[in-house]
């Protein structure tokens, strides 16, 4: 959530060396990453090495300006052309046009969020693909949740229910991280934290991310932690 232009949560500094889990969402999502890539919230920028192996450019759009302060010096070896703007979706010029727009962690903290998907779409490329990834299971609203502003967790009926635009159509729908759902599933209901410390935030990327990666399949990704969405643009007479 962002209250006068600041962003309400610490998260970012302690999950920006999930290596192991952001590996793996990237090989997810690396298939439908081209062209122009905007990654909206793009907080301090640690996504973009994992998602830019396919782009030709990418833009960060992220309101808070001490975040986007960070931006360049954590992506010094990032060789594609990008840049940075300050500001929101709504901040876009008319014609800015992507062909893959990144919502990584983002989409919870956004109220609106099916007048957001609306509005993105609008600055999308015909074919292009709209990727999100957010934390599943309203059920597992916890204190770190409230802690960092997210308006809710998702589950696939809600996910569907941000899709209210003809222009873009879901493509796939999966969970992701299912040994994550009893972590979470702890918090809620004995740990009740409000932040985990950076020895969980190790424990959960090293053993419990590696076990969600032999599980994944076997479920075949049929619940998670996390829901990913792959949503591609539509042509509109």
């Amino acid at each position: 959530m962002i209250i006068d232009g600041k962003y309400v949560g610490g998260e970012l500094e302690l999950f920006k060396d999930a290596v192991n889990w952001k590996s793996y969402v990237a090989r997810h999502l690396n298939p439908y990453v081209k062209g122009r890539v905007l990654e909206v919230g793009a907080g301090i920028g640690v996504n973009a090495s994992y998602l830019s192996k396919n782009a030709e450019s990418y833009t960060f759009l992220e309101p808070d300006e001490d975040l986007a302060s960070q931006i360049d010096s954590l992506n010094g070896d990032l060789t594609i052309p990008h840049n940075t703007i300050i500001g929101t979706s709504e901040d876009l010029a008319s014609d800015d046009l992507f062909d893959t727009v990144i919502y990584y962690d983002v989409l919870e903290h956004i109220e609106q969020s099916h007048q957001e998907i609306e509005r993105i779409a609008k600055h999308i490329r015909v074919g292009g693909r709209i990727l999100i990834v957010v934390p599943a299971y309203p059920a597992l609203y916890n204190e770190f949740d409230k802690a960092v502003g997210h308006f809710r967790r998702y589950n696939r009926s809600l996910m569907k229910a941000d899709f209210q635009t003809n222009e873009m159509t879901i493509e796939k729908l999966f969970y992701l991280d299912s040994l994550g759902v009893v972590a979470s599933w702890v918090n809620k209901w004995f740990l009740k934290q409000s932040v985990p410390t950076l020895k969980q935030v190790h424990f959960w990327d090293r053993v419990i991310v590696s076990f969600s990666k032999v599980i994944d399949p076997i479920v075949g990704k049929s619940f998670g932690k996390s829901l990913i969405c792959v949503g591609v643009k539509n042509q509109v007479d």
